[in-house]
């Protein structure tokens, strides 16, 4: 008996319209969809933006991911769920493994692939690319990313003061990426470097209560899902 191919499919940053066709054609062959949750509740946004393209009866399975740094904690999670992806596969059919924006760029979906590949090196995955929050944020923010011989960065916000600080001087336009808890952080930066009058902060792009504010609020955090552009 073959074996199913797992199809890791990116659902975008928020808003249905925005899955791609072989998003949506990979969702409707696949036997069972897996979310990632956290351990703490089964909500699932990327699920929530997919369901509409769900045939009616598709099986969903949450597999939890706890929110933590305890190695040893992440690292049964992640053999866990990759052991039930696996063994689903076993039957012979296909899956779908949905996650926000582009499976390859921040994504839960790397730590289970590379769980896999541990356990299982022919294990069969395909990956549909989705569309991400920063390309989502710049045509919201109708901030042109890069053109010509210009550079651009995509960072993140969690990383040390120094390399953001000489990552943004070296490139013609940033996405800083996970602004959320680190904003205070990000802002003082900003302005330490006299960009804060360049920068545009985008939060929930393409979901409820989307937010475009040019400059940079002096908000203590600004909601979950937020990003800032800054056009050198």
């Amino acid at each position: 008996m073959s074996r199913g191919v797992l199809h890791a499919v990116g659902v975008g940053p928020g808003d249905p319209d925005l899955l791609t066709l072989k998003a949506v054609k990979a969702l409707r062959r696949s036997g069972v969809v897996f979310a990632a949750s956290s351990t703490r509740n089964d909500h699932s946004l990327a699920l929530s933006i997919a369901s509409e393209h769900l045939p009616p009866g598709t099986p969903v399975e949450l597999l939890g991911f706890p929110m933590t740094r305890d190695q040893e904690a992440l690292e049964q999670a992640w053999q866990a769920n990759a052991r039930r992806v696996l063994d689903f596969l076993d039957t012979g059919r296909d899956a779908a493994f949905i996650t926000l924006g582009d499976p390859m760029t921040y994504s839960t979906f790397l730590y289970l692939w590379r769980t896999m590949r541990e356990m299982d090196p022919k294990a069969l995955v395909e990956v549909a690319p989705g569309v991400s929050s920063v390309m989502a944020a710049a045509a919201a923010a109708g901030v042109g990313l890069a053109e010509s011989d210009q550079s651009l960065a995509v960072l993140s916000g969690v990383d040390s003061e120094a390399r953001l600080r000489a990552a943004i001087e070296a490139c013609d336009t940033a996405v800083i990426l996970k602004a959320y808890r680190s904003y205070p952080r990000l802002r003082a930066l900003l302005c330490s470097m006299g960009l804060e009058n360049r920068a545009v902060l985008v939060s929930r792009v393409g979901l409820e209560g989307q937010r475009v504010h040019e400059g940079l609020p002096p908000e203590d955090k600004p909601p979950y899902f937020s990003l800032i552009i800054v056009k050198k």
